[in-house]
């Protein structure tokens, strides 16, 4: 990927949801994901735990006493992927819910499965230029 923004993808119902939270939310949410576009780590950005080091990366966005949650993977070269998006409901613990840790392993597998799948799409456009099936 040469020069430019590397493309948001979004998995599942992540990118509806986003649009349900407020929109102070909203922006913050924009802001990490330009961010992230860019190559670089919105401050409101830590990594989830249980995925190994800092491809899985969670957006915590405070507002009016609620916590809300964006998860995403820089895990592929070419693209960001938003995975899940929801608004923590748990008032002890920081710890993120294991059902909302189960949709994001779901999730995280089928932007792997979409990864390869645009990838193969992109060296065959590459090796017959001017085909499109």
């Amino acid at each position: 990927m040469e020069g430019g923004l590397k493309p948001v993808l979004w998995v599942g119902s992540s990118r509806r949801d986003i649009k349900t939270f407020p929109r102070p939310v909203q922006r913050e949410v924009g802001h990490a994901l330009y961010a992230a576009q860019c190559g670089e780590e919105y401050p409101s950005v830590k990594a989830l735990k249980g995925f190994g080091g800092r491809t899985v990366l969670e957006i915590v966005a405070p507002h009016e006493g609620d916590t809300y949650r964006a998860v995403y993977t820089v895990r592929f070269y070419a693209a960001v992927y938003v995975l899940h998006a929801f608004q923590k409901k748990s008032k002890k613990g920081i710890a993120t819910p294991q059902k909302e840790i189960e949709l994001v392993k779901q999730r995280l597998a089928a932007a792997e499965l979409d990864y390869r799948e645009r990838q193969k799409r992109d060296e065959e456009e590459q090796q017959n230029p001017g085909r499109r099936g």
